[in-house]
């Protein structure tokens, strides 16, 4: 062998030993932590728990009229579920437990007696899936004064105005908010004249008026109005179609000059059949059409199909509006929680109402509360019955603070005083 093949094999066996005792030391470095991971894991400190209560009430609710639309009875509370193991992936490298109490009772159950059985161990940090008056009921027990309430699944905008709560918040966007954000995006188009057609339940009521307040503040005109007073009757048998495609016409017919169609159908019992049957060839928006919405199964931005591919692999099913409600309002209880450090509902309260405490909702920003009627703030998404056509506040819209603050009551115009029991 020469010296200079000698000397190529001391430096090619050198570095064998060094890669050879590398992979020992990380062996053992790695040994190290993992025995120190177990240590804490078999420590005598047990996990501080954090339990969450989905209250909620089997109420009726009409069949979907699409056959594409699957009747659910898991909707919210499977939002809940995920927002839990995501809370938990966090929650376990600060020894903080989280579980949810599922509470929900059948429909003709008595939602306040349950939720006094969840008040019996004190403060309750509680996800709402209530309708207006039994959240009202809930809220105003002198036992859930302390308590912080979620509400999910009412847009109602007294909840957020003359019925607010100091002990509620609001993860469901409000009817103002959603007439903001449709509104917004329609002046942006330069469709400004809206020909309203309104339900004839009260939510419909409700839904129009935020309309009209919309258009006084962004620049619209509700050129006319209408109301929808027939019975569709058995929409999906035969003769169903030839029904619905007489009836849209006619109700549309010889309205004034306008860019589009406005619904106002909350309960979904005509809005859908306006598009593609009114007389004139019109735009549907509102409650059916083009739509603003917290969340929709098409939506994809800002890494959403994310948290959609999860809450796939988890229920089985598509995410809906209310699913993502659930699931942010949980994320909520669980930002405060880990942020903090803390699991007492005092602490918790008072950071989720801080300038300090932001949650992210896969919308491109951080979201946050109005102090003054305990609204979250949030992006709404345009969006068509299959894409996203836009995102709510629109361009040109401003506002000293925050943007997101053009959407709904802002705080000089809000009527909010915290009144009833639990101020």
């Amino acid at each position: 062998m020469t010296m200079d093949a000698f000397r190529r094999a001391r430096i090619w066996l050198g570095l064998a030993a060094f890669v050879l005792n590398w992979g020992l030391l990380s062996a053992i470095v790695s040994g190290v932590a993992g025995s120190a991971h177990a240590v804490k894991a078999t420590g005598d400190a047990a996990p501080e728990i954090v339990t969450i209560y989905y209250l909620g009430k089997s109420y009726k609710e009409p069949p979907p009229l699409s056959l594409l639309e699957k009747p659910l009875s898991d909707k919210g509370i499977a939002g809940a579920r995920l927002g839990i193991r995501d809370n938990n992936t966090t929650g376990n490298f600060l020894d903080q437990a989280f579980v949810i109490e599922e509470a929900i009772v059948p429909e003709k159950g008595d939602v306040v007696a349950k939720a006094k059985e969840i008040l019996k161990g004190g403060d309750a940090l509680i996800v709402a899936d209530l309708e207006p008056d039994d959240l009202l009921a809930v809220a105003d027990l002198p036992e859930a004064a302390g308590s912080v309430i979620l509400n999910i699944r009412s847009d109602r905008d007294e909840l957020r105005e003359q019925d607010c709560r100091r002990n509620v918040f609001h993860i469901s966007p409000s009817y103002a908010m959603r007439a903001d954000a449709l509104a917004q995006y329609l002046v942006w188009k330069r469709w400004s004249r809206w020909f309203l057609v309104q339900g004839k339940t009260d939510e419909d009521a409700r839904y129009a008026a935020a309309v009209k307040r919309a258009a006084k503040r962004f620049g619209g005109k509700v050129v006319e109005e209408r109301r929808f007073d027939f019975d569709a009757g058995y929409r999906r048998t035969d003769s169903g179609h030839q029904q619905i495609q007489t009836k849209m016409p006619e109700l549309t017919q010889g309205a004034a000059t306008h860019d589009v169609v406005w619904a106002a159908d909350v309960g979904d019992a005509f809005g859908t059949y306006l598009l593609f049957r009114t007389y004139d060839a019109d735009p549907v928006v509102g409650t059916q059409g083009l739509q603003a919405a917290a969340w929709h199964r098409a939506y994809e931005q800002y890494a959403g199909t994310q948290l959609q591919n999860a809450f796939e692999e988890a229920a089985h099913r598509i995410m809906t509006e209310r699913d993502y409600e659930a699931w942010l309002a949980v994320r909520v209880f669980g930002e405060a929680a880990t942020r903090t450090r803390e699991t007492d509902i005092p602490t918790l309260r008072a950071h989720i109402l801080s300038d300090d405490f932001k949650v992210a909702g896969f919308k491109g920003q951080q979201l946050t509360f109005r102090p003054w009627n305990h609204q979250l703030r949030q992006p709404l998404l345009i969006i068509g019955p299959q894409a996203l056509v836009s995102m709510s506040p629109q361009e040109g819209f401003l506002h000293p603070k925050y943007l997101t603050d053009t959407l709904g009551f802002d705080e000089p115009e809000s009527q909010c005083r915290f009144g009833g029991k639990a101020s």
